[in-house]
């Protein structure tokens, strides 16, 4: 899709966030970083799209049904945030480029979609299905991540070749990748399932609603099967 002469008018919507992940479990990191992407760039909302089968990564601790429910609980009272359940409900792995094409097609030409990753995203950007084709449908927004390593070559001169401040991405629907200043919170899913398997404390980590879901459905627990 062509999108150089598209343009955002003072009348169009406003610019749409998207976050996707296993969201496994969703947890403070992805709701701050979230938030913060939203603020700073002036978003209608972000979306978090939670992936049914994640190309690069093995299968996720829970199923769909529990990570979704999570999600929902988690934005349910925070203005500004949404859930987009389109990946689950598609067979198949989640490729990324499919579901901007689609977000594309549903919201038209004009307006700007912005996909947020973090930025230790980008040392396997270049083994994404078709990477290249991101920005043809969105904005790449990239948050800083505590850690995380630089990217290869190819990546970066890409990052650098099509880099632009995020004022222009409130005006342009595509084709920009966006670097934000705040920083991502140094919290992994991975790291919660495991403080959970051994008995520990995760307060602060979730939002309650998230950890009485845990809890009451006894998740990620040494003796309990996938789920």
């Amino acid at each position: 899709m062509d999108m150089t002469d598209a343009s955002v008018s003072s009348d169009s919507p406003r610019p749409l966030g998207l976050l996707g992940g296993a969201f496994d479990p969703v947890h403070i990191g992805h709701l701050r970083g979230a938030i913060a992407v939203r603020e700073e760039l002036q978003l209608e909302r972000v979306d978090f799209i939670p992936a049914a089968q994640s190309p690069l990564k093995g299968g996720a601790a829970l199923t769909a049904e529990h990570r979704l429910a999570m999600l929902q609980l988690a934005v349910r009272d925070v203005p500004g945030l949404d859930v987009d359940a389109r990946e689950l409900e598609r067979p198949g792995p989640s490729y990324t480029v499919d579901t901007l094409k689609a977000l594309r097609a549903e919201y038209g030409a004009a307006r700007p979609l912005l996909w947020i990753v973090g930025s230790d995203i980008l040392t396997t950007l270049s083994q994404w299905s078709r990477w290249r084709e991101l920005l043809d449908h969105a904005h790449l927004v990239v948050m800083a991540r505590p850690g995380a390593s630089d990217p290869e070559d190819e990546v970066k001169k890409w990052i650098a070749s099509h880099r632009i401040e995020g004022n222009l991405a409130m005006t342009q629907p595509a084709g920009g990748v966006v670097l934000v200043r705040q920083p991502l919170l140094d919290i992994a899913s991975s790291q919660i399932r495991t403080l959970i398997a051994e008995g520990r404390d995760t307060r602060f980590l979730m939002p309650d609603a998230v950890m009485e879901y845990i809890e009451r459905h006894t998740l990620f627990n040494r003796d309990s099967a996938c789920q």
